[in-house]
């Protein structure tokens, strides 16, 4: 396959799920006026824009009239509004009634599929994570993989919709995906069985008296769903040695984003008062700001956030906050930074485009666009290079980042003196990477060391037991639009 220039992230979809990295809001009578959305054209422009309606009716009958085999009005109406709502912005986009369809469906928790979040542009189809124990995980597919061929037939020509149907399947079927690694120019085949996937929103494991707690994304009933992993924590914890908890460690790594009301919920678990996160778009109206309700459930354990190039927007709102307020120690890499928010808004029964509607802003007024968080600790999962080689910043027409604070940002002084000691990445005789060995996972281990020094105990030996899944007391209550969840 031949490489485009410009082949970076776009719209992304889980072999299965509609999904991406960010933060979404579902419109409403109450959040987003219907006066904000049908905004009149002003006098001076409306001669113009007449003109360019003209020049796209025009453009539809030539095409249907000289195109080399007939094309309905309908695919061409869907293509131009493809494009029209697409190029806006990577996380912007048109969908069909019949992709709305599948997104409400597909989204509710289970699906048949490999597990796969995949992002497409210009053509091609680019693996941003498989999601923990699905087919996609335990086959060996990377972040960063690019996806060539399904079941030995090239999917090059096909738009991403078309390349992600062709994924998904019944359970129990069999599937051949081609991919090509760019970090070592291999191509590699996986042979695979479409099974249905439950994704786990929350996993929890206690290491000594640490307690871990993985977000895989911020889904609907995420909030109790921590919840009860924390509380079995602390009961788990009685019968270690000291009977307590003694700090939390938060994995958001890979973390595509989610829910903003889920990430807000999150933050405000550990934060006892002070800015959440605040959004400013286009319309006065529209801008909101969230503050903390005075409870930490952890009564002021040690924190420390797992991090890399995978944790974005609703990711990067709960590190931007728990990092200045100083409640928690960032540590891993650079996040992917997606600061701009989408709404879901529904076109009666056509569809739905789903619209960046404004940027976001972490409680020191900085807006992460296109920057990332930064961590306090910075430590690599591998002795190799950055496994994330593609950010925000590397997409194309991406959102500037405007407003908010442009000042450096502030030494912390607050950081533990182990920090010092801590290596950037693994030696060449760390093991390889086993998600089911928590002994192999570097930055994990780095974590504890930190956080046990900021309890003032002693590192023991490196944990071993896996994490433990915490499903959601309750099925979701509504359907969960894309952009890894409203």
């Amino acid at each position: 396959m031949k490489f485009r220039s410009g082949l970076l992230l776009g719209t992304a979809f889980l072999a299965g799920l509609a999904v991406g990295p960010g933060a979404l809001r579902l419109a409403g009578s109450g959040d987003f006026p219907g006066a904000a959305l049908a905004r009149e054209i002003s006098h001076d422009n409306s001669a113009e824009t007449v003109r360019l309606l003209t020049l796209l009716g025009t453009v539809m009958d030539v095409v249907k009239a000289e195109y080399v085999h007939p094309v309905s009005d309908k695919d061409l109406i869907n293509n131009a509004l493809d494009g029209m709502v697409g190029n806006l912005d990577p996380h912007s986009s048109y969908m069909t009634a019949a992709q709305f369809h599948d997104m409400q469906t597909e989204i509710s928790g289970k699906f048949g599929g490999l597990g796969l979040q995949v992002q497409g542009e210009s053509g091609h189809v680019r693996v941003v994570s498989p999601i923990d124990g699905t087919p996609a995980a335990r086959a060996g597919i990377q972040p960063g993989d690019f996806i060539t061929m399904v079941d030995h037939k090239s999917i090059d020509d096909l738009t991403l919709d078309q390349a992600v149907r062709k994924m998904r399947g019944d359970p129990g079927t069999k599937i051949s995906l081609t991919i090509v690694r760019p970090k070592t120019g291999k191509t590699l085949t996986f042979d695979m069985t479409r099974e249905i996937v439950h994704v786990q929103i929350v996993k929890s494991a206690l290491y000594g008296s640490t307690g871990y707690i993985r977000l895989t994304e911020f889904d609907d009933d995420l909030g109790s769903a921590m919840h009860a992993a924390f509380d079995k924590l602390k009961a788990q914890a009685t019968k270690a040695p000291g009977g307590k908890l003694t700090g939390i460690i938060l994995d958001l790594r890979s973390n595509p984003g989610g829910k903003l009301d889920q990430a807000i919920a999150v933050s405000d678990d550990f934060i006892k008062d002070g800015e959440i996160v605040s959004i400013r778009g286009r319309h006065a109206e529209n801008n909101q700001r969230w503050d903390a309700k005075g409870t930490d459930i952890t009564n002021g354990l040690p924190i420390v956030v797992l991090t890399n190039g995978g944790s974005a927007s609703a990711s990067e709102i709960v590190a931007g906050a728990l990092k200045d307020h100083h409640r928690a120690i960032i540590l891993g890499e650079k996040t992917f930074g997606k600061g701009s928010v989408q709404t879901l808004i529904p076109i009666g029964d056509q569809g739905a485009v789903r619209l960046t509607t404004a940027r976001y802003y972490t409680p020191s007024g900085r807006s992460i666009q296109g920057l990332g968080i930064t961590p306090d600790i910075p430590v690599a999962e591998t002795k190799d290079d950055d496994a994330y080689g593609y950010r925000e910043a590397d997409l194309s027409h991406i959102l500037t980042n405007i407003g908010g604070n442009r000042t450096n940002e502030t030494p912390r002084t607050d950081i533990p003196p182990i920090a010092k000691s801590i290596p950037k990445m693994p030696d060449a005789s760390w093991p390889a990477f086993d998600a089911t060995k928590p002994a192999t996972d570097f930055q994990l281990q780095q974590a504890i060391k930190v956080i046990n020094a900021m309890a003032g105990l002693s590192n023991p030996a490196p944990a071993t037991a896996p994490a433990t899944e915490v499903k959601a007391s309750t099925p979701p209550a509504s359907p969960k639009p894309p952009e890894a969840h409203h």
